[in-house]
């Protein structure tokens, strides 16, 4: 007789509950959604498993525009520059491609692999053009899950993006589509992208999202800063350091002071501004 551990269970898979859940088959997208929000809520799944197919959901339907680095907070190699000049942003930033301009950003000619650097140290014969791979050039209206799609089949994890004039918009790498999937990261300074993008506290300081439009921040906060330059406040903000900044760093400019809350290794995402002037003048 077999021991009662061995009996076969009647008690249906994980598989075969979320099927008989969706069994009635969904006739939108919004209808989907209900019903993976309902197998949550009937413990069919987890909170991570529903965030991820959630994020799947959303790349098919979101452009490269949506989440592109700015070209004003790109990090690039500047060919024209010697090695020993710009190894040590390439150490500091620590990424592993590099788009590499020729005196400007609006002329990128390559990627450079930063592993390739090492034959500079190896003391070969280095040249920096001659270790460059060939940049992708895609649209901004690409699609997100078509975007996916070409980087692994390519092999290949960054693109530039350029807009209708050809000129360049930004870049995107295959880390910044899968976030959109698996998400990011998050800490206490993170707030709802859905909430506006200029929050004031009791204390009268500003939350501000790098993205911000330096016309709407003018509005918002009574500052007359130009755009000619820089079309969002954070583009303004790095410029003012000369780096991207990290988080708690401080800078003042224009009656204003600044305070990083949130930075990763490639873009500055939002900073606390403090208006130490009625008005600050025009940069």
């Amino acid at each position: 007789m077999a021991a009662e551990s061995e009996k076969p269970s009647n008690k249906p898979s994980l598989l075969e509950r979320l099927s008989h859940f969706l069994l009635h088959e969904p006739e939108d997208r919004e209808q989907l959604i209900t019903l993976l929000h309902g197998a949550y809520e009937n413990s069919l799944m987890d909170a991570d498993s529903l965030a991820m197919i959630e994020g799947v959901l959303q790349v098919s339907e979101m452009q490269v525009r949506d989440i592109m680095i700015p070209r004003s907070q790109m990090d690039v190699i500047d060919i024209t520059h010697a090695p020993e000049t710009f190894i040590p942003h390439v150490i500091e930033t620590a990424h592993s491609r590099f788009p590499v301009i020729e005196d400007d950003k609006n002329d990128v000619i390559g990627i450079l692999l930063a592993k390739d650097l090492l034959r500079y140290y190896a003391g070969e014969d280095f040249e920096v053009r001659d270790m460059l791979r060939p940049a992708v050039f895609i649209p901004e209206s690409k699609r997100l899950n078509v975007l996916l799609k070409e980087f692994r089949s390519n092999r290949n994890h960054i693109a530039i993006v350029v807009d209708e004039y050809g000129g360049v918009a930004g870049m995107v790498t295959i880390e910044d589509v899968l976030e959109q999937i698996v998400g990011d990261i998050e800490d206490e300074y993170d707030y709802d992208e859905d909430e506006d993008n200029i929050i004031q506290n009791a204390d009268g300081q500003y939350r501000v999202k790098a993205l911000t439009e330096v016309a709407d921040f003018n509005e918002t906060v009574g500052t007359t800063l130009s755009d000619e330059e820089f079309s969002t406040v954070g583009g303004l903000v790095v410029h003012q350091f000369g780096h991207l900044p990290k988080r708690d760093d401080e800078i003042s400019f224009n009656g204003l002071r600044i305070k990083i809350l949130r930075a990763d290794s490639r873009r500055l995402h939002s900073f606390m501004v403090k208006v130490l002037s009625e008005t600050a003048d025009e940069m």
